[in-house]
């Protein structure tokens, strides 16, 4: 039997408005939600956190079972989102259980056409290396008029929307600490 897109919207119509019928009648759905709730993870240990895309702060439930995340809400206690998330804070969930989420450090050498993995320790020394190193050849303690100015314009500073605000303060004083003047965040841009 072919359905037609009409006859579809005409049956979900029926069903939306007999459901919206019930609604305005007074019958509770509260408890089929709790229900259907319940069912979805009942065997879930619930961690609260915050999610991790701005500084906002929602707070979100994640729901565990046996360590592995199987879904991460709202949290509806919080004064800031009352359980609701933005779309980012709603894909949290799948951020994290993306099969293509580089867990791995991949290093490409100068020249190269392959990537090769790297232990997570020798990546961090080269990147400190390599800071060390730009900051040495271009630091700027006086301009020509003798005004102390301390700085290095060759390093850029970007921070990112998922980055919480710790963390983005730990930034913001490693940056100033080294000399860098530009800082920016990609929740600016």
């Amino acid at each position: 039997m072919d359905i037609s897109r009409r006859d579809w919207f005409r049956v979900a119509g029926g069903g939306a408005t007999a459901l919206g019928g019930l609604v305005a009648s007074g019958v509770s759905l509260a408890p089929a939600t709790a229900r259907a709730q319940e069912l979805r993870i009942s065997q879930a240990k619930v961690t609260p956190s915050v999610c991790p895309f701005c500084a906002v702060g929602c707070a979100t439930l994640v729901h565990t079972v046996d360590g592995q995340i199987v879904n991460i809400e709202g949290d509806p206690r919080s004064p800031h989102n009352e359980g609701t998330l933005c779309p980012k804070g709603a894909a949290t969930f799948q951020l994290h259980i993306n099969p293509n989420r580089p867990v791995k450090v991949l290093h490409r050498a100068p020249g190269a056409t392959e990537w090769e993995e790297w232990d997570l320790n020798r990546a961090m020394d080269r990147v400190a290396e390599l800071v060390k190193k730009t900051r040495d050849e271009t630091f700027i303690d006086r301009l020509q008029n003798g005004k102390a100015v301390n700085a290095t314009t060759a390093i850029f500073s970007l921070g990112g929307a998922t980055l919480d605000i710790e963390w983005n303060h730990l930034q913001q004083k490693l940056m100033r600490g080294l000399g860098i003047v530009a800082i920016e965040n990609q929740a600016r841009i």
